[in-house]
């Protein structure tokens, strides 16, 4: 694993987008993982810059997204299909036939996460997946469990998740309940992931996933198994990692 520990959100954020702009620089064609969240605004702010200067082109790029919440229609303003139109794909010159957001309008669970694993896997897997960190451990919306699941799936979101993005919502009785996420097993499939964290409120989840036991109750701390993963973090975050 390579830890790097950068002075603050905005170094976060050209860091790693430096990492997948690289990536895609070299992998013209590469299928991405990528993230929603307060976190990655910031580095998918730098990749429109990269693309608007000319430096960086999505035109081949194939992108699948980590999750949806269950119930959301794509227009409606907290789905993740909303977010990635925002942020990126608006903005950039990627196909929009390439880009993938799970389908959280279809009300069936099972149907819904079976044809997002398979056309991951038609894709021919994730190139480099990009993960966000949330403060109770969660990738995607893999929440604390018994064991790690492992394909997309339906997951009943925690209190602790529900109350951290009832922000984004009129109040937390808004929120969705239910996500479709990508699975662990989906995730560590990935042959690189880029995972960005910062704040002093991530000092603790930092420690416990990177440098603490591996364990299903801490879902991220799994990527200490994984062969190539870059860990960027401002230096709030890396606090209690010294």
């Amino acid at each position: 694993m390579k830890f790097i520990v950068t002075e603050n959100y905005e170094a976060m954020s050209r860091t790693a987008a430096r990492v997948i702009s690289g990536y895609v620089s070299s992998h013209p064609d590469c299928v991405l993982g990528l993230a929603t969240g307060s976190t990655p605004i910031g580095l998918y702010r730098c990749l429109v810059e990269d693309c608007e200067a000319g430096a960086l082109s999505f035109k081949d790029v194939t992108s699948f997204n980590l999750d949806e919440y269950r119930g959301l229609d794509p227009q409606h303003d907290q789905s993740y299909r909303y977010f990635m139109e925002h942020n990126l794909f608006s903005h950039v010159d990627i196909d929009p036939a390439r880009t993938h957001v799970p389908d959280g309008a279809c009300p069936d669970a099972d149907a819904a996460c079976a044809a997002y694993e398979q056309a991951i896997a038609e894709a021919g897997g994730l190139g480099l997946q990009l993960l966000g960190l949330g403060h109770n451990g969660h990738i995607g919306f893999n929440e604390p469990a018994p064991e790690f699941p492992k394909e997309t799936h339906c997951v009943a979101l925690t209190e602790s998740t529900i109350n951290a993005n009832s922000r984004l919502f009129d109040s937390a009785d808004d929120v969705p309940r239910e996500a479709y996420t990508m699975g662990i097993g989906t995730i560590m499939a990935a042959k690189e992931i880029l995972v960005v964290a910062n704040g002093a409120d991530k000092a603790d989840i930092v420690r416990r996933a990177f440098f603490g036991p591996v364990t299903p109750e801490v879902p991220a701390s799994i990527l200490q198994f994984h062969p190539n993963v870059t860990v960027v973090v401002d230096k709030e975050a890396a606090a209690l990692c010294q």
